[in-house]
């Protein structure tokens, strides 16, 4: 057969990531969710365990909204109202009113004169900067930028990329300098928060930095920020890094499928931008949207953040009782207030074998290992949800205790 030959090379490379131990192995298939109950959060129960319930500690639904009953009943009854599935591209027939309500908030959420949804936050990150670059455009990322920003990187029609190393103010600028009189304009992206790490990015220099080079490129400079890990979760109102930092992007994007807890995600910007990017924007335009049940989950669920201030004030407060608790037990972490809370183990053995103490413990938390990670930075990234009890997060930090004491 054709196929004969390529299988066994895929096979010989999945051997080799096998031997390596970068696999990812076999996915946790979740069968069943136990509400919360009793002062604790929601159990979940994963095939081929039994009934042995787990809490999970390596969900990004920070708010805790994926359970909300509010969410499950707006999309149900949009559901019933538009059906289940979009049916096309938004252009042809695919754009429902949930689509534009949800536009409209997301716009008004951001202080923005406009909003788009997309399929997806990856999606919406390619689509930017393939649509807004030009051959003579300079791309300028963060070491440690989520891979949707890598790969978009390398789709887009840019002229220069440059890298600079994690939160190096004083590099982002040489380059910024590198570039001019090369390229006739410049895209400056960053993770708002960084989600291996939950450390941030400071939004207010990076955009000061971007305002003293825009002069001098003809077609300006745009600061690009993918805040998909901080909307939601992060300030005192879940308007994420911005308000953490009081900077602001020239072009946010920000995800549903996180601390918003539905799918999808969206760019909100200037709306002439937004306008530009309906035409251009291939991932857009040739993709279907997020279903109109989607969208009207997604809407409810920005009224709770709009009105959810003792949440978000809870959310905050396990978020500390984990780290400091982590901290009181001799572990290294990375200081931040982000609910990603990462537990350095700089070792990948080691790392497998917390993880797997932890899961036999009846807890759901990811190791990362190279090369998902740099080596030597091997880590237990522990999230940190408003939908814990004090109760839930004093039980996970017994076990790390445990383990420690082996």
């Amino acid at each position: 057969m054709p196929l004969a030959k390529f299988v066994q090379d895929l096979e010989t490379q999945l051997r080799e990531l096998d031997n390596a131990g970068t696999a990812k192995g076999a996915e946790s298939i979740v069968v069943k969710v136990l509400p919360a109950r009793e002062g604790r959060g929601p159990r979940f129960v994963l095939e081929g365990e039994g009934d042995r319930e787990f809490i999970r500690m390596n969900s990004n639904s920070y708010l805790g909204l994926t359970l909300r009953p509010e969410l499950a009943r707006a999309e149900e009854t949009a559901a019933h109202a538009y059906g289940v599935g979009p049916g096309a591209v938004r252009f042809i027939s695919g754009t429902y009113q949930p689509h534009v309500r949800l536009e409209a908030a997301l716009a008004q959420f951001h202080a923005r004169p406009a909003a788009m949804a997309a399929g997806s936050a990856y999606t919406a990150v390619a689509g930017v900067l393939f649509s807004l670059s030009t051959p003579e455009t300079a791309l300028i990322s963060d070491e440690l930028n989520h891979n949707c920003i890598v790969n978009g990187m390398k789709l887009a029609r840019a002229k220069l990329r440059k890298i600079y190393p994690h939160l190096n103010l004083q590099a982002l600028q040489n380059q910024l300098e590198e570039c001019v009189g090369q390229c006739d304009s410049a895209i400056v992206i960053t993770d708002g928060v960084f989600s291996m790490r939950g450390d941030h990015a400071p939004v207010d220099r990076i955009q000061e930095i971007v305002a003293r080079f825009d002069g001098r490129f003809a077609r300006g400079v745009v600061l690009v920020v993918d805040d998909s890990h901080g909307v939601g979760a992060f300030g005192a109102t879940g308007r994420g890094t911005e308000e953490i930092t009081g900077g602001r992007a020239d072009v946010l994007v920000g995800t549903l499928g996180k601390a918003i807890g539905v799918n999808g995600g969206y760019i909100c910007s200037d709306g002439s931008v937004i306008r530009y990017l309906r035409e251009k924007n291939p991932f857009y335009i040739y993709s279907n949207p997020i279903a109109p049940g989607e969208a009207a989950a997604a809407l409810a669920a920005l009224e709770i953040i709009r009105n959810g201030a003792r949440l978000l004030s809870h959310l905050r407060e396990m978020t500390r009782r984990f780290r400091d608790g982590i901290k009181t037990l001799g572990y290294e972490t990375i200081d931040g207030q982000h609910p990603v809370v990462p537990l350095l183990v700089r070792d990948t053995d080691r790392t497998r074998a917390l993880v797997r103490f932890l899961r036999e413990s009846g807890v759901l938390a990811t190791g990362l290992n190279y090369p998902v990670v740099p080596k030597g930075e091997q880590l237990i990234r522990f999230q940190v949800s408003a939908d814990h009890t004090a109760s839930d997060i004093d039980e996970v930090l017994a076990v790390l205790s445990r383990f420690r004491s082996r």
